[in-house]
């Protein structure tokens, strides 16, 4: 008991401090205190050394007279002399490395040089003079020297005991990569964390240090579980994305079921003043685990298509429209046209563009694609050389339900934008289509695909003169975005949120996901490879099990499914297939130069067809006559079959007549 006290006085004399003596000594300390604090230091030192030198040369020639005067005046100019030209008194302290400690010794050594002139000229030296300046280096860097461990030690008492406060959380950092030491170096400071060691996913022949920092070892799970005993650890803290992704299926599963945070490093903007922040080393998401590795991009090509350009992006303010403005807006563009009609998401976009891009020249633009004079307006005043045509329709259980909307803004919104594309001679139109077009199911996949059909008719009747213009036409296609408005990811979070249960349509349902900003890349790289009139598909990857991603979100959450939280199966909502298309295989598309993107093998459509497809739909669903306008889809998209949908019936010959 009594040890436990002793071992404590530092942390209770610390506490017994007032407020304001504690923030000044640990967060105010000024540069000129310390000043102050090394010349009194430094000149004491001088003091002392002339003290010492008249008791033992037996002497008190020196401590009388001119010398005494020439002395002191020596020393205390000498001082300010050498520490405004090293300016050791900058340094911080509490930060202070061995490299900055010699810099002291060169404090000492310029002051006794200095006394040593201002001696040999106005007083006398001698042997002993020599001996005492020699005394004066010695005692002068020790004193300094002395002063800067005693702070040194007293800020770590004053640390530890914050810590110890604050409940530290105890962490170990994935790997021993650059990044991960790195992230070592910039916790030791942390008011949160206390790192306890490296941790590597193999054996180690022998314990070792990196960065005074241990490393540990393991290959098999009991291991795992008997490190994670040990140091009854609070976290994993992963440097980068791709190491969480290599341990999804082991480490990540491990803390997932053991309730051990999972938790991601700031990338190096994120870093503060050299500090990690305690908002931004964040709980690893689902999303950072599904991505894929950073895909390859040709930024000169993408730099030379979009620089000094004006571009319009319809759409702007969605997942996909406001990500392709980010990454539109570093690339040198002219100007950048953001249309689209819903107001706050575009007032949000339009805040965040004016902060993160100051020097970018952006309007705004509140439009609807299905308003032609509108449109007509964006392009005549400005002109754009290259539009992103993202504004969509894009849930397909509302579409199912407002089948007359969805063809009034996916397929007539996307006539609107090509043929004004055509009118104001744009260079090229790039329209983001959809997974969901490959023989669709329903009715989002199905004006979607008109919408293919009639750009890439129009881009045929280009090639051939039937139409005069000079447009280039490119369409993607890619599954599901993570993340985007709606979708599945940020339900099954708010859900979570909510306490449950999560819902999932299907114990079997599968779908491909792609992060937007990787879709979005991969959409400014077909643009640049495209020489027109091309359907771009995307490898989206492995499939994900959507049972399993909600039970993985939940693992993440610190939760067990059946104890924590329910998953409940509600069926398959109309239009909803079990399993989407594969988008890339090698029989319905063709390679190009880059790995990730093909071009996809479809029937082509003659212009004066789609032309009369889309006038007539366009006509029937202003009327609102949905069982026409239905047949009317099907007879034009023969592989358009309803599933799980009131417009099954519409899939019988005698029911489509």
């Amino acid at each position: 008991m009594t040890e436990t006290k002793k071992k404590d006085n530092p942390g209770r004399l610390l506490r017994m401090l007032p407020e304001r003596l504690k923030r000044y000594m640990f967060e105010y300390l000024d540069t000129r205190v310390i000043f102050m604090t090394d010349l009194v230091l430094s000149c004491l030192s001088s003091v002392l050394v002339l003290f010492l030198v008249t008791v033992f040369a037996n002497s008190k020639s020196y401590y009388q007279g001119h010398f005494t005067l020439w002395w002191l005046l020596g020393a205390l100019a000498a001082t300010i002399i050498s520490l405004l030209l090293l300016q050791n008194y900058k340094i911080v302290i509490r930060h202070s490395q061995l490299r900055d400690l010699a810099s002291i010794f060169r404090i000492s050594a310029l002051k006794v040089i200095i006394m040593l002139a201002v001696l040999a000229i106005l007083a006398t030296v001698n042997r002993t003079v020599l001996l005492a300046l020699l005394f004066d280096f010695l005692l002068t860097s020790f004193l300094l020297v002395a002063l800067r461990i005693a702070m040194i030690l007293v800020y770590d008492i004053y640390k530890r005991q914050l810590k110890a406060q604050h409940h530290l959380q105890r962490v170990l950092v994935y790997g021993t990569t650059e990044k991960s030491v790195a992230i070592v170096s910039r916790l030791k400071d942390s008011p949160h964390y206390q790192v306890v060691g490296f941790v590597v996913p193999h054996s180690l022949p022998t314990q070792y240090t990196v960065a005074e920092t241990p490393v540990y070892g393991y290959n098999s799970e009991a291991k795992l579980k008997a490190l994670f005993d040990r140091f009854t650890l609070d976290c994993i803290l992963f440097a980068t994305e791709s190491d969480a992704k290599l341990e999804k299926d082991a480490l990540v599963r491990f803390c997932s079921e053991n309730g051990v945070k999972i938790l991601l490093a700031p990338t190096i903007d994120e870093v503060v003043g050299g500090r990690i922040m305690k908002n931004k080393v964040r709980a690893i998401k689902i999303e950072d685990l599904l991505g894929r590795e950073e895909i390859r991009l040709n930024i000169d090509e993408i730099r030379a298509e979009c620089e000094g350009k004006t571009i319009l992006v319809t759409g702007a303010a969605g997942s996909i429209g406001s990500e392709l403005c980010r990454q539109l807006a570093g690339f040198g563009v002219k100007k950048l046209l953001l249309f689209d009609n819903a107001e706050t998401p575009m007032h949000n976009i339009r805040l965040e563009l004016e902060g993160r891009f100051p020097e970018l020249d952006f309007v705004p633009v509140i439009g609807d694609v299905r308003q032609v004079p509108r449109l007509d307006y964006v392009f005549r005043k400005w002109h754009p050389q290259i539009v992103f045509h993202a504004a969509a329709y894009k849930h397909v259980p509302l579409m199912e339900e407002n089948p007359c909307e969805a063809v009034l803004v996916n397929v007539h919104g996307s006539r609107n934008v090509a043929d004004k594309c055509i009118e104001y001679g744009v260079e090229k139109m790039v329209m983001i289509s959809t997974d969901k077009a490959v023989n669709p199911t329903n009715i989002m996949g199905c004006t979607k695909r008109l919408a293919e059909i009639y750009v890439q008719s129009l881009g045929l009747a280009l090639e051939t003169g039937k139409v005069q213009g000079k447009t280039k036409f490119v369409t993607t296609r890619f599954g599901n975005v993570l993340g985007s408005n709606g979708s599945v990811i940020p339900r099954f979070r708010e859900q979570i949120e909510k306490g449950g249960p999560v819902t999932v349509t299907d114990p079997r349902i599968t779908r491909f996901f792609m992060t937007i900003p990787e879709a979005c890349r991969l959409v400014l790289e077909a643009a640049t490879l495209s020489k027109g009139n091309q359907i771009f598909v995307f490898d989206m990857g492995e499939s994900v099990k959507i049972d399993d991603l909600a039970r993985k979100m939940i693992a993440l959450a610190g939760l067990k499914v059946g104890k924590d939280i329910d998953i409940e199966y509600t069926g398959l909502r109309p239009g909803e297939k079990l399993y989407e298309e594969v988008l890339s295989s090698a029989e319905n598309t063709e390679p190009t130069s880059h790995d990730r993107i093909r071009i996809a093998r479809v029937r082509q459509y003659d212009y004066s067809e789609a032309q009369h497809i889309v006038d007539r739909l366009e006509t029937l669903s202003r009327a609102v006559e949905i069982p026409e306008m239905v047949k009317l889809m099907k007879k034009s998209v023969p592989e358009f079959k309803s599933q799980n949908s009131r417009f099954s019936i519409y899939d019988t010959p005698e029911q489509n007549s």
